[in-house]
């Protein structure tokens, strides 16, 4: 699949130019927020704010910024159907072929000590959906969710003219599946021990 347009939204930095200046060079349209945003355009690359594409501003203290239906249909469309593209049309929903989103850290967070109002706001919510959507839909979305992965996807674009494999898309989205359960479960242990 041609990555066209991506969504880049990371709590991690590292290792994040290369992959970065990249996608620019294959001219893909990237969406971000906030610190990525800002790092995005420090080394040269002009993203689009994700409030600016989806026409609704970040609320409740950044709570909801990538929840909405023109990031999740964007994911989830499947690309050969006709009555998907067809929503697609109608409500003016481009696709989204990749998402390169690390989570917030709430494990390193909580081992430094912290309150639990700062813990439960270091659960990240449009992170999971957005990986856990693009991971569904691995035949058309490029979900990377690891930094030492980014070499691999760039080998893959490079050797595919700006495209990955499915073999490749595959293996991230299994990949998500391992990241999102040891997350969730690390929050499920946390609050057992805080209100148990």
């Amino acid at each position: 699949m041609k990555i066209n347009r991506a969504v880049v939204s990371v709590s991690s930095k590292a290792n994040l130019s290369d992959l970065a200046l990249l996608l620019k060079n294959y001219n893909v349209e990237i969406l971000s927020t906030g610190g990525t945003k800002k790092y995005l355009e420090s080394i040269g690359l002009s993203p689009t704010e994700v409030s600016s594409y989806t026409g609704f501003p970040e609320i409740m203290d950044g709570r909801v910024k990538t929840l909405h239906p023109k990031i999740h249909g964007g994911i989830l469309n499947v690309r050969n159907n006709a009555e998907h593209q067809k929503a697609m049309a109608t409500f003016d929903i481009k696709p989204i072929d990749m998402i390169v989103v690390n989570l917030y850290p709430f494990k390193e967070v909580i081992s430094k000590g912290c309150s639990f109002e700062e813990a439960i706001e270091n659960i990240d919510i449009g992170g999971p959906s957005m990986i856990r959507a693009a991971a569904k839909n691995f035949k058309f979305v490029t979900v990377v969710v690891d930094p030492q992965d980014y070499p691999r996807v760039m080998e893959d674009m490079k050797m595919h003219n700006g495209e990955t494999t499915e073999e490749l898309r595959f293996y991230l989205a299994k990949k998500v599946f391992s990241i999102t359960s040891d997350y969730d479960r690390t929050i499920f242990q946390y609050l057992e021990k805080a209100k148990g």
